[in-house]
């Protein structure tokens, strides 16, 4: 279980697998440069801190880690929390919160909790991640129209009220620098793929405003130099009643960190196949976090861009990622001077589209669709996240969740329910039983039992890998569902997209009210089709064998009604 996947993955270093990986690595490595060193300066650090973290935590989360293609460093998700502790402890005490939060992680990993994390909610996960994103937004405005505010209010209205009041003072050379880097960002992919937009827009607004000695702010003005070596490891200084503050933000931290790299992980794993062992990868991002302040890095996690241009690229073993930290360091070595000239206004251009990017519109649009307790936790989370405190979005979104949860299991539990699974019958007095029918080959039948919430609408996908080669035709029984959530729709939609990619044909059956209303709502109730959704298993097994081209048997002698409208 605690081994890492490096070391599982040994065999598999054929000469060309190498050069792939290699060739990944150093591509991911020049992706990761503008974004690492945007992070920090968001983050309220200085840039080589970014950097720095992707070196060290970098090659640790791949050395060590549970994943094969999983790239770490820095990311926008901890930009809000770190900001906050820098603004209050300093430096030391971001330090400290990083440390604290490594050593959660790994006590996380060891006691196996890494299966936990997809328990969350998924709506709390995109209302905060909404909520990070409209931040990190609003958090680059002033450098992006030149606006020269000394110090931007923390609090997300009283910096509005503050861009409000400086914006007559715009800087037409940094808004044009700014909006020429945007528009390089969001058009060159329709030149080049490989490259990244953003080291184009680097290359351009630096060599720019520097030639034409552009009145524009730069890496240089606001930070100085940056640093072309490693600097000697140093530990923070502790103090008791510092560390007893930062408990509440170091877990924030550590939770952030697990979401965001087992998200990661099973992102990538659906691209590649693969599996990953996710208690082995909370245990490496721990480590990771330990280590990489000693050298005066920040929070590391597995960055999910990073991990897909890795996977895109070819990279199919942790050698890439460690491939991307030594390139990053040769990087830092060779042309760290030449950073310090890169103006402000591309970095902020670079932290507009990484927002866009992690707002996820479109899933918040489609969520605003779902169960009205979805969508009370969403916004609560939201709205808690944008204008108090993300550590009091995550408490108060994951208390809502249990509480709505309850709430929604006890409005649905009656007698007949409770005492169908009081008897612990066997399966032969199920009249309905899909053990009495006749299953045509290329079909395959999975029930869910049980209400398809977050936990249950995991362990199903976990099932559906089970299965090595896709089926013609994939029948869901969904009869003991008789509530679904949006981490249950998402599932379903990622399920339909799999399915289409297979050519492998999706029918629903035994679908309850609830879950039919809400699937209606989401939009998914069209993408599956009304001809592909059954009240009884009988009639979906039909459905399967019109598909087939093989004759209908129709319900069997025995049939009992799954859901209440077969009773009409």
């Amino acid at each position: 279980m605690f081994k890492p996947k490096f070391f599982s993955v040994l065999s598999e270093l054929t000469p060309q697998q190498i050069a792939r990986d290699v060739t990944s690595g150093i591509l991911v490595g020049i992706v990761a440069l503008p974004l690492a060193i945007a992070f920090a300066i968001a983050s309220g650090v200085s840039p080589e801190k970014g950097l720095i973290t992707a070196v060290i935590g970098g090659f640790i989360v791949s050395f060590l880690g549970g994943s094969r293609v999983q790239i770490g460093g820095p990311t926008g998700a901890f930009i809000v929390i770190l900001y906050g502790i820098v603004e209050q402890y300093g430096v030391n005490g971001l330090m400290i919160a990083t440390i604290m939060a490594g050593v959660i992680l790994m006590l996380m990993g060891f006691a196996q909790f890494g299966s936990l994390i997809k328990f969350i909610p998924y709506p709390v996960v995109v209302g905060f991640t909404s909520g990070i994103a409209v931040i990190i937004f609003s958090s680059q405005i002033s450098d992006f129209l030149g606006l020269g505010i000394d110090k931007v209010p923390a609090d997300f209205i009283d910096k509005w009220i503050a861009y409000g009041r400086h914006l007559s003072a715009i800087n037409p050379e940094s808004f044009l620098v700014g909006l020429l880097s945007l528009l390089i960002i969001v058009f060159w992919p329709r030149v080049s793929k490989k490259i990244p937009g953003s080291i184009i827009a680097i290359i351009a607004a630096t060599v720019l405003a520097h030639y034409l000695k552009l009145d524009v702010a730069t890496i240089e003005s606001r930070f100085g130099e940056i640093p072309s070596a490693l600097p000697a490891p140093a530990f923070p200084v502790f103090d008791f009643a510092t560390v007893k503050q930062l408990i509440m933000p170091a877990t924030t931290i550590a939770l952030l960190g697990a979401i965001e790299a087992l998200l990661s992980a099973v992102v990538s794993d659906g691209m590649i196949g693969s599996r990953h062992k996710s208690n082995m990868e909370l245990v490496a991002q721990g480590a990771a976090n330990i280590i990489s302040p000693l050298f005066g890095g920040i929070p590391v996690t597995g960055a999910i861009a990073r991990t897909a241009t890795n996977v895109k690229n070819g990279g199919r073993t942790p050698v890439a990622g460690m491939v991307h930290a030594l390139t990053l360091l040769l990087i830092m070595m060779l042309f760290g001077k030449w950073a310090k000239l890169i103006p402000m206004p591309t970095l902020a251009a670079i932290l507009i589209v990484v927002a866009w990017n992690m707002s996820e519109h479109n899933v918040f649009r489609k969520l605003l669709k779902s169960p009205k307790s979805d969508v009370v936790v969403l916004l609560t989370t939201f709205g808690l996240t944008v204008v108090f405190d993300l550590t009091i979005a995550i408490e108060i979104g994951m208390l809502l969740s249990v509480f709505l949860f309850m709430q929604h299991m006890a409005s649905l539990a009656n007698v007949n329910i409770i005492t169908r699974e009081l008897k612990d019958r066997e399966e032969e007095d199920d009249p309905n039983t899909i053990s009495t029918r006749s299953v045509p080959d290329g079909v395959e039948v999975f029930e869910i039992s049980g209400a398809m919430f977050f936990g249950a609408a995991s362990k199903f996908k976990d099932a559906m890998h089970i299965v090595e080669k896709a089926p013609k035709v994939r029948i869901i029984r969904m009869r003991n569902v008789l509530s679904i959530d949006a981490t249950g729709l998402n599932m379903l939609q990622e399920l339909l997209a799999d399915s289409r990619k297979t050519s492998t044909h999706l029918i629903l059956s035994g679908v309850h009210a609830q879950p039919l209303f809400a699937m209606q709502q989401y939009g998914i109730y069209d993408d599956i089709g009304e001809t592909n959704i059954f009240g009884h298993i009988d009639d979906a097994l039909d459905r399967s064998r019109e598909l087939l081209g093989l004759p209908k048997m129709g319900k069997q002698k025995d049939f009992v009604p799954s859901v209440q409208r077969d009773n009409q």
